[in-house]
């Protein structure tokens, strides 16, 4: 049986440095919280508002380190909170994505694009993916038990020596099926 653990991702915000300098003010760096499944990754202390044509949320957190693009990830019912309609994306994949405007205690930002709602996946250390024979982007489908117990389609198989073997998925997906994190999945295929 191939098992996975499940990590439940809340709506979160990904920044670049030039955008935390904007934000919190020249120098800023993003501190940490606590470390996230992944390695290097952390869900830092720091949080900010995001506002988009509807509505809009205080308290964001920020997951650092920081990045390349900025890239706030939400589920569809956050979405439509929000007054928006993101595309499904890995992440990093933003080209066309919506924007939004994000506030913090030194300054605000608005961005044209960098919206999306997370395409479920798998984190695969190469020997996990090597072991089961998954190959780096091949979409699987993982069943999860339990009174709502559900299969999952179209789950991103996501490979690197970087990794630690982690699904995630948003809190709709989860809220449907009844999973919190920790919980375990079965991959089918």
């Amino acid at each position: 049986m191939k098992q996975v653990p499940i990590g439940v991702s809340a709506r979160h915000i990904h920044l670049t440095k030039e955008h935390i300098a904007a934000l919190f003010g020249e120098g800023a760096e993003l501190t940490v919280l606590k470390p996230l499944s992944q390695p290097g990754q952390f869900a830092a202390n720091e949080t900010v508002e995001v506002i988009g044509p509807k509505g809009s949320f205080p308290k964001v957190r920020i997951l650092g380190p920081a990045r390349p693009k900025t890239q706030l990830e939400i589920s569809r019912t956050d979405a439509i909170a929000l007054g928006l309609n993101p595309p499904v994306r890995e992440s990093g994949d933003i080209a066309g994505s919506p924007g939004i405007t994000i506030v913090g205690p030194k300054g605000r930002v608005t961005v044209e694009e960098g919206v999306i709602i997370a395409a479920r996946h798998i984190h695969f250390h190469t020997s996990d993916a090597e072991k089961w024979g998954i190959r780096d982007k091949q979409r699987l489908r993982v069943r999860v038990g339990g009174e709502r117990g559900l299969i999952f389609e179209n789950v991103i198989a996501r490979v690197s020596d970087q990794f630690a073997l982690d699904m995630h998925i948003d809190t709709d997906e989860a809220n449907a099926a009844g999973v919190k994190t920790g919980d375990v999945g079965e991959i089918l295929d």
